[in-house]
C-alpha cells in the first residue's frame, strides 16, 4: 500500500513539474522561452531563414517568403497572415506553442501573443552581425541545437573572413538602394553599416548621414564622390515590384563617369536577402560571399 501511494506521489510531482526553459535575449530584452515547441509560427523571414539552416521545423509562415528556396521549401506550410499582419483565426488553428516575430511584424506582438507565447526576434541598427550571432545562438537554446547553432555562427565568422581578405586594399564604396528611378545612400552608422564596419569596405563618403531608410541623394551627388566601388541594392527587385530595375536606373551619363562604373565596380547585392532577410544566416552569408566575389574581380 506504502508502495503504492509512494508510486502515485512521485507520478503527480512528475506531472505538475515545470517543463525545461530557455533564457533568450529579444529585442525587448532578455524573455524566458519554454524549450523544444512542437509546433512555431514565424513571421519574419530573416528568423525564417535562420531557423531553417539550423534544420527547425517551421509550421506557420506569413504569404511571402521573397526568399526563392524558402519558398520553395514551406510551400506547404500553413499560411497563417503577412508580412505585416497576422491571421489571427489561421494562427489559432495552428495552435503554435511559441510564434516568432520580428522586422516588419514586430509590432504585431500583443496581438499573437494571445493566441501564443511570443517572442520579437528583430535585427535592426548598425550591429546587424553582432545580433545575428546572437540570434542565432538563442534559437539554439530554445530548440535545443547548441551545436549546430555554433557550426553556423563559425561558419559565419569564417565567410567574414574570407571576405575582409578579399576586400583588403581594393579602395573605398559606396552602399546605394535604387527605388525605381530613384536613389538612396546609406552611411557606416546606418542598417548596411556592417559592410564598412565589420567587413572592412572603406566608406566612400564618412559623412554621410545614418538615417533608418537612407539618405535620399541625386546622381549628380554620386559622380561628385566618384567612389571606387558602387555596392547597390534593388529595393524593387527584392519586393517584387515591377518598377525600373537598378541597371537601369543606374545606367546614365552622371554614373557612367564614375571610377566604380568605368572599372566595372558595381556589385549588385542580393537585394531580398539585403532588404527583406536581413541577419538572416543564410541569407546574410549569401550576401558577404557576393561581396567577396565582386572584390575578387579588382583589376
Amino acid at each position: 500500500m506504502n508502495k503504492i501511494l509512494c508510486t502515485a506521489a512521485f507520478l503527480m510531482a512528475a506531472t505538475c513539474m515545470p517543463g525545461h526553459a530557455a533564457e533568450v535575449q529579444t529585442y525587448a530584452g532578455p524573455q524566458t522561452v519554454k524549450d523544444n515547441p512542437a509546433r512555431i509560427a514565424v513571421f519574419d523571414i530573416a528568423a525564417i531563414d535562420t531557423l531553417d539552416a539550423l534544420g527547425i521545423e517551421i509550421d506557420g509562415v506569413p504569404n511571402n517568403l521573397y526568399l526563392e528556396r524558402l519558398q520553395t521549401k514551406y510551400a506547404g506550410a500553413e499560411v497563417v497572415g503577412t508580412l505585416f499582419e497576422p491571421d489571427l483565426e489561421a494562427l489559432n488553428a495552428l495552435a503554435p506553442e511559441l510564434v516568432v516575430v520580428g522586422g516588419r511584424s514586430a509590432g504585431k506582438q500583443a496581438e499573437t501573443s494571445r493566441v501564443a507565447p511570443s517572442i520579437d526576434m528583430t535585427i535592426w541598427g548598425e550591429d546587424l552581425i553582432g545580433q545575428m550571432r546572437q540570434r542565432i545562438l538563442d534559437y539554439g537554446e530554445i530548440f535545443d541545437v547548441a551545436d549546430k547553432a555554433q557550426a553556423l555562427v563559425s561558419e559565419l565568422d569564417d565567410k567574414i573572413e574570407s571576405a575582409k581578405a578579399a576586400i583588403e586594399g581594393k579602395g573605398n564604396a559606396l552602399i546605394l538602394m535604387t527605388n525605381g528611378p530613384k536613389i538612396s545612400v546609406y552611411g557606416t552608422g546606418s542598417r548596411f553599416g556592417w559592410v564598412h564596419t565589420v567587413l572592412g569596405v572603406p566608406a566612400a563618403d564618412p559623412d554621410i548621414d545614418a538615417g533608418e531608410h537612407g539618405d535620399a541623394v541625386s546622381f549628380e551627388f554620386v559622380a561628385d564622390i566618384d567612389p571606387d566601388w558602387l555596392i547597390v541594392v534593388d529595393r524593387a527587385a527584392a519586393i517584387g515590384s515591377n518598377e525600373q530595375n537598378a541597371k537601369s536606373t543606374l545606367d546614365n551619363t552622371l554614373i557612367r563617369q564614375t571610377k566604380a562604373w568605368k572599372s566595372g565596380q558595381v556589385i549588385y547585392a542580393p537585394s531580398a536577402n539585403v532588404y527583406i532577410a536581413a541577419g538572416g544566416a543564410r541569407a546574410t552569408m549569401e550576401v558577404i560571399d557576393s561581396l567577396a566575389v565582386g572584390f575578387s574581380t579588382a583589376q
